[in-house]
């Protein structure tokens, strides 16, 4: 029997990657490892570890029911990490630039956001994240296509290169 591929694109069994970390069995080392085991999360619908990995104080305005109905018809279809700064065991924050492909509404989109993350009580956490790679040679958020939801997580159709739910939302 296979094992089943871990989300994140690492290569490994889910089962050896992220899963103890959804699973809560062990926190993730760096920045990056709890970047990945969030994208696994979105990919399994784990709302609970999507709160749990978010920094506490910004976890008033996390909504488990938005962001399901949000993913309700989202394909996850893989994870570029395009740099890190920071974010190894030994670091206190860290920066992790990302590109999240998925299908939405059966059109192909990508969300390529720069994460910044905290480490608390020796857990890394997630802070927030921009759009394209923090303003040095952005990337142009993609557009949202007509008729569709945008979801709080998304880039803002405005352009900004902010999350909706930081921008118009």
């Amino acid at each position: 029997m296979t094992e089943e591929p871990c989300p994140c694109g690492s290569g490994r069994a889910f089962a050896a990657c992220c899963g103890p970390c959804l699973a809560g069995a062990v926190a993730a080392p760096t920045a990056e490892a709890l970047m990945r085991s969030r994208y696994a999360a979105y990919a399994r619908g784990d709302m609970d570890y999507l709160e749990r990995t978010l920094l506490p104080r910004k976890r008033a305005g996390f909504s488990a029911e938005a962001t399901r109905a949000w993913c309700g018809d989202v394909l996850w279809t893989g994870l570029d990490v395009v740099r890190t700064e920071g974010g190894g065991p030994d670091d206190e924050t860290g920066l992790v630039e990302f590109v999240a492909h998925y299908v939405k509404a059966g059109e192909p989109m990508a969300l390529h956001e720069v994460s910044r993350f905290r480490k608390k009580g020796g857990h890394w956490f997630y802070v927030d994240g921009l759009a394209g790679d923090d303003g040095a040679a952005a990337a142009p958020a993609p557009e949202a296509p007509r008729g569709a939801a945008v979801g709080r997580n998304s880039p803002c159709p405005c352009g900004s290169g902010k999350k909706y739910k930081r921008c118009c939302g």
